[in-house]
């Protein structure tokens, strides 16, 4: 065994227990990163605290250069490498705002990056990693077999391995976050945050217990990756699935994040796909901010969960802001549908000339806009004068629907409404 591998055993995340992850040790990190990463605004949302019956103060992370939080605990990392291990470079496995972090500040540093990603890795992430200077490598189906290959490519060409979670040091930098937010407000009764691996909240809960003992700190997983929350209870629950929340959808919890989670978190909440998709719409709809669904897990529970917090002052992180452009839209058009702005109406009419205009009359009669129209004579169990119509359309609101509805079937017209999940 080499001296650098001899080394990165002895600090394997088995051997590591709370006492290298302290308040001190997030202190030193602040230091450290200060005037290299964003110190991003806390604000309180008069809206969103209204909505749901608590006080929230939004921690806007995806305001840093690579739109998320991740970009501390890389740093803080990479600032504490020897110069040999600067010189030769470090190594990581990842498909996310990981990748992005440790490939900019260490480009930045004159430190070389290797970022082995899955082959399934979104050319768009591909792209931005490789924009900020690191070195991609495309290695295996998924991330196992990109990890896997990555912890090849530490033994063989000596680099160091920088954990995006499951390390004292990524987990110092991402507690700054919790520190940012407690010096501009600590009095908060509550931090809620999301859980991947574990690295932010293991940070942010050291720093939040040991400024207020009475804070209650609240972990959110997706139901779909519910890998921390059943490590901590005992449980037995299969992961996986096409969650909004990518960025935690962990489905191996990190070793060492699992000890300081058990001791120095109170609860982790699950949120369902429904959730995340209405507070991804809500942030951008009444904050004007973009945020991944990892960045709106902290609000998808509280809207999920609105007992648990009523009247509490609730902080909460937007841990990041790297969500295609495509998804995006679907998420805010599906939560239009769901308020009833949009709809889709499939109307069965004779095929026959006028049939389309007299139900247009309708429309127009109840001042809701047509966006769409497709007619189906072929694939249908009608008979073969008859047809169907799917009509997509633009509603003030649920009540304008339901009465140009109502009308429709007044008029003896047999409609369904499409509906979502």
């Amino acid at each position: 065994m080499t001296a650098q591998s001899a080394s990165a055993a002895a600090s394997a995340p088995a051997s590591r227990g709370l006492a290298d992850l302290t308040l001190d040790h997030v202190r030193a990190a602040a230091a450290r990163i200060d005037g290299a990463v964003v110190k991003t605004p806390m604000m309180h949302s008069i809206t969103l605290s209204q909505i749901t019956e608590a006080e929230i103060w939004l921690k806007f992370e995806n305001l840093q250069f690579t739109a998320a939080y991740k970009e501390r605990g890389a740093l803080n990392a990479l600032l504490q490498l020897t110069d040999e291990q600067r010189a030769r470079g470090v190594i990581a496995a990842s498909a996310g705002n990981h990748s992005q972090g440790l490939s900019y500040h260490g480009t930045r540093l004159g430190v070389p990056v290797t970022i082995v990603m899955p082959r399934t890795t979104p050319t768009v992430k591909v792209m931005q990693t490789e924009s900020v200077g690191g070195n991609v490598v495309l290695e295996g189906e998924t991330f196992d077999d990109a990890n896997a290959h990555a912890r090849k490519l530490e033994q063989e060409m000596g680099l160091t391995f920088v954990h995006p979670f499951d390390d004292p040091h990524v987990a110092a930098g991402q507690g700054t976050v919790a520190l940012e937010m407690l010096e501009q407000k600590s009095d908060l009764d509550c931090l809620v945050t999301p859980i991947g691996g574990g690295g932010l909240i293991s940070g942010m809960s050291t720093v939040a217990h040991a400024l207020n003992p009475d804070i209650e700190i609240v972990g959110v997983q997706a139901s779909l990756f519910p890998s921390m929350y059943a490590r901590i209870k005992g449980e037995d629950r299969i992961c996986g699935g096409d969650t909004l929340a990518e960025g935690i959808a962990v489905k191996q919890p990190g070793e060492f994040t699992s000890k300081v989670i058990a001791e120095r978190v109170d609860d982790i909440l699950l949120v369902d796909e429904l959730a995340l998709e209405k507070a991804v719409a809500l942030l951008l709809q009444i904050e004007k901010t973009v945020v991944e669904g990892a960045g709106a897990a902290g609000l998808a529970a509280v809207l999920q969960h609105p007992e648990r917090f009523a009247g509490k002052s609730i902080g909460m992180v937007l841990c990041g802001g790297n969500i295609d452009t495509r998804l995006l839209a679907n998420v805010l058009l599906r939560d239009l549908a769901r308020q009833g702005r949009l709809a889709r109406l499939r109307v069965t009419l004779q095929d026959r000339p006028g049939a389309l205009f007299k139900v247009m009359r309708l429309f127009d009669a109840h001042n809701v806009n047509i966006i769409e129209i497709y007619h189906q004579r072929i694939f249908t169990t009608l008979p073969a004068k008859g047809l169907i119509t799917d009509i997509e359309c633009e509603a003030r609101d649920a009540d304008q629907l339901n009465a140009l509805v109502a009308a429709l079937r007044e008029a003896d017209y047999k409609v369904t409404v499409a509906e979502l999940a």
